[in-house]
């Protein structure tokens, strides 16, 4: 029986450093429990069938229960650097021309496609924002700028 002992004690090791080593990205933690409480029961020499019984309904159950939970409260809505771009303000450096397939504009130091939201056609040296990003697609619309902004700056 101690054999046993010694088999749930490097499953509860082995789980415990995976998920530690996915960052506690809940991927094993919930087997790391059912080893655990195998391992309690080879302690008090209960039956090894018992032993694997035990093991897969704790670790099932955990699962089930709380792994939508988990999920959740672990949902990290990090934005992609793509993501970071929208609301940003580009120079044009290529007219943008949706009907012909054409536009570049100059983001940050980097050169992106780009397609104007709206549809219009939008001049090379005119400023745009950001709406959305596709791949490597930015979606733009024009800036609007009155006299009264310029005035203001």
């Amino acid at each position: 029986m101690e054999t046993y002992l010694y088999i749930w004690l490097a499953a509860f090791i082995l789980f415990a450093a995976v998920e530690l080593a996915t960052s506690m990205a809940l991927i094993s933690i919930w087997f790391a429990v059912g080893a655990l409480a195998a391992l309690i029961l080879s302690a008090f020499e209960v039956p090894l069938w018992i032993q694997l019984l035990i093991f897969i309904l704790v670790s099932a159950i955990l699962l089930i229960c709380t792994r939508p939970i988990a999920k959740r409260l672990a949902k990290n809505n990090i934005d992609t650097n793509h993501e970071l771009n929208i609301g940003k303000t580009a120079k044009v450096i290529e007219d943008i021309d949706n009907a012909k397939a054409m536009g570049r504009v100059r983001l940050g130091g980097v050169d992106w496609t780009a397609v104007s939201d709206t549809g219009e056609i939008i001049e090379k040296g005119l400023h745009v924002t950001v709406t959305k990003v596709e791949g490597s697609k930015l979606y733009v619309k024009k800036i609007n700028i009155s006299l009264k902004d310029i005035c203001n700056l």
